[in-house]
């Protein structure tokens, strides 16, 4: 062990191996990995791991599908057998919904360039894996390129070329602590002495929460148990060359590989059970959890249902060991807003199909300063404060692992870790019959139903799509008011906030009063947000965008900031209203002694709405004429009661944000996460046109 590193890596599980893998291969070889026990203690040493490509979100899938086919080269290149087992695999489906939720997936697959996954009936299943009942199934998705390996076997191929291309992989050396210096250098304490890093990596597993505690850092993870049985010999399976097809039975809540000649079966239970929450034990390692059956008998019972062999096989051994879940189940990846130079790397439950992504794309970032594809949904700014405290982990990463197999419908919004933050006008627009969604931990309404409406979950039309429909026709011809809470908003400020905001922001700025649609840039010259920038003419500028992009943006920021300006997030305490439709100026000059006329399309300025004083915007991004109001958070009931009142004779009426959707997408309005992603450049999405490109420097200029 050395003194001195350019990067140290907590954990030795397959996240942390990887990472070291990677960036071994990107040239940072002067790094070391720090395991407190032996590599793969922890989870990995026990995981059944499977290898899979489908995943909700296409960039992870993409990832998952990268690590597939990186084993063959780790297995080579480390001399270290991997025990990859291609054996194809299927996916269950007997309900009527799921069955078409799975025949839809295949054509997102398609659509991304995974093309080894295709539709099958009953027989062909059955004749893939002659163990299935299929009595029941109406049919599956089958796929080639799935199978499983040797988890130990993974972890030590990592290590080992990390290894050969001179990174230290250290044993039996626990970190105690870490500090970061003045000269942002850290500090790293550990058992046998005291190491300088440039960076430090938390690929802490189960141990990750106390690897974040030590430099002040709430990470919004668990581990919780999860069992799987592995059968004695099989009759059929002995007497069959090769193996069957690896399965998931999303109906059955279960997944089943072949292990020798017998069958590895995993639960995923309704009945979660979290486990040592504020992380594991540090003496805890090469070791398991007792099984609890009786928790899991309802699940085992539609085991046995869909393998009728389990009825006369003995179970060899049970495992009941502890992974590491975030609050949406997918890995929390990237740099730390406000540390600088510590990187996570961890809630990565799904470590052998996701862990070779993992690496390469943190890897990436470290080296790079950009991921090559698009990572926010394993990026760690996709949560904030909001996501840290106990009950909400609890409650969130138990309704993530409860519901692992069962369906999402696009209009389905679950219950656990609400309702956190509400709007100002929370209860008053819940009795006017809202319906809420939750942003980044808001309350958003998506629209307001008859009182003892209950919208029912499908795949096919909503029987909420008349009263959306109703919204839109209103705020189309005459007026709709809408709760802008869910806007994020920063103020910025200083002598040099125009010159900063001119090489932050791809776009011209706006002149005083008035507003401009901003593009931002990484240095790659694909886009980093689709932003409003606001000149108040006061001094003071505004940026607005989307609200569950707050810790994303303002890491951003912060990375960005030069001396003479200072930014701050206002999104908590700034709220407001979108009043919008052909009626809709009418309305607002009733409560103003300002000429509305003389507020032209995307001007800005402050003015008094009725009582309060307000920061008023005239623009929509439904694409209707429209203003946004906005107001302090205490002000937030108030405002909306004067505007109901000033429309109550033309027609204004509450809308959601499911009709504000249907608004934008009808006049072509793009936003985050939908049209514009990190993944693409403003030509490829049409927003080149609000790019200065003869203004001079700016982030991303020369690549864009």
């Amino acid at each position: 062990m050395k003194s001195h590193y350019r990067a140290v890596i907590v954990g030795g599980g397959v996240i942390g191996a990887s990472v070291a893998y990677h960036l071994t291969k990107l040239g940072w070889t002067d790094i070391a990995l720090l395991e407190r026990s032996v590599l793969t203690a922890g989870s990995s040493w026990h995981a059944a791991g499977g290898v899979h490509t489908l995943n909700a979100d296409p960039n992870v899938a993409a990832l998952q599908a990268y690590t597939i086919d990186l084993m063959a080269e780790i297995e080579k290149e480390s001399g270290q057998s991997v025990g990859m087992h291609m054996t194809g695999g299927l996916m269950l489906a007997k309900d009527p919904d799921r069955w078409e939720w799975l025949q839809s997936n295949v054509r997102v697959m398609q659509a991304m360039g995974i093309d080894d996954a295709r539709i099958a009936g009953p027989e062909e299943i059955k004749a893939l894996c002659p163990l299935l009942n299929v009595s029941d199934l109406r049919g599956g998705m089958v796929f080639e390129n799935e199978g499983y390996v040797d988890p130990s076997g993974v972890v030590h191929a990592y290590a080992k070329c990390a290894r050969n291309r001179g990174a230290d992989i250290i044993e039996h050396n626990r970190v105690l602590s870490l500090r970061q210096r003045p000269d942002l250098m850290w500090e790293v304490t550990t058992e046998k002495g005291v190491i300088v890093a440039e960076h430090v990596v938390n690929a802490g597993g189960l141990w990750a929460k106390q690897v974040g505690r030590m430099v002040g850092v709430e990470l919004p993870v668990s581990p919780m148990e999860h069992h799987y049985l592995v059968t004695e010999t099989i009759p059929e399976l002995a007497a069959r060359p090769g193996e069957v097809p690896t399965v998931v039975d999303l109906d059955g809540f279960s997944y089943m590989r072949q292990e020798q000649k017998g069958l590895l079966l995993g639960i995923y239970e309704i009945n979660h059970k979290h486990w040592n929450m504020d992380g594991a034990p540090w003496d805890y390692g090469i070791e398991l959890i007792q099984e609890d059956t009786d928790r899991i008998s309802d699940e085992l019972a539609l085991a046995f249902h869909r393998y009728p062999c389990l009825e006369t096989t003995g179970i060899k051994r049970w495992v009941n060991g502890a992974f590491t879940f975030s609050p949406d189940g997918n890995p929390l990846v990237g740099p730390v807003r406000g540390v600088p130079n510590y990187w996570v790397a961890c809630g990565v439950m799904a470590g052998f199909v996701q862990g070779g992504g993992v690496g390469k794309s943190l890897a990436e970032w470290m080296v790079a300063g950009e991921t090559e594809v698009d990572v926010y949904g394993m990026d760690i700014a996709r949560y904030g404060d909001f996501a840290t405290s106990q009950d909400y982990i609890r409650q969130t990463t138990g309704q993530f692992y409860s519901r692992r197999f069962i369906m999402t419908y696009p209009n389905e919004h679950l219950p656990a870790g609400r309702p956190l933050k509400v709007p100002g006008a929370y209860d008053a627009m819940t009795a006017a019959g809202a319906q809420w969604t939750a942003i980044w931990g808001l309350e958003a309404p998506l629209y307001f139903a008859p009182k003892g409406f209950s919208e029912t979950p499908t795949l096919k039309r909503s029987n909420a799509f008349p009263i959306v429909a109703a919204e839109v026709k209103a705020v189309r011809e005459k007026a709709g008011l809408l709760d802008i809470s869910a806007f994020s908003r920063y103020e910025v400020t200083g002598p040099k906030a125009a010159e900063w905001l001119d090489h932050v922001m791809a776009g011209a700025l706006p002149k005083p009063g008035r507003a401009r649609l901003a593009p931002m840039l990484g240095p790659d010259g694909r886009l980093k947000g689709d932003l409003t920038v606001l000149n108040w003419g006061d001094g003071s500028w505004w940026i607005m965008g989307s609200y569950y992009l707050r810790q994303w943006h303002m890491r951003w920021f912060e990375d960005h900031l030069t001396d003479g300006v200072a930014v701050r997030d206002i999104s908590d305490i700034v709220t407001g209203f979108g009043l919008v439709g052909p009626r809709s100026r009418e309305i607002l000059q009733k409560l103003t002694p300002t000429d509305l006329g003389g507020l032209k399309m995307f001007g800005c300025q402050v003015m008094d709405v009725g009582l309060i004083r307000a920061r008023v915007a005239r623009m929509s991004f439904t694409g209707e004429m429209g203003y946004e109001i906005n107001c302090g958070a205490l002000e937030h009931a108030t405002l909306r009661r004067l505007l109901l009142e000033a429309g109550a004779d033309k027609g204004l009426t509450e809308f959601g944000y499911t009709a504000a959707n249907s608004l934008r997408l009808e006049k072509s309005v793009g936003i985050w996460s939908r049209e514009f992603t990190q993944g693409y450049t403003p030509g490829m999405t049409g927003y080149d046109r609000f790019v200065a490109f003869d203004k001079g420097e700016f982030i991303g200029a020369a690549a864009a």
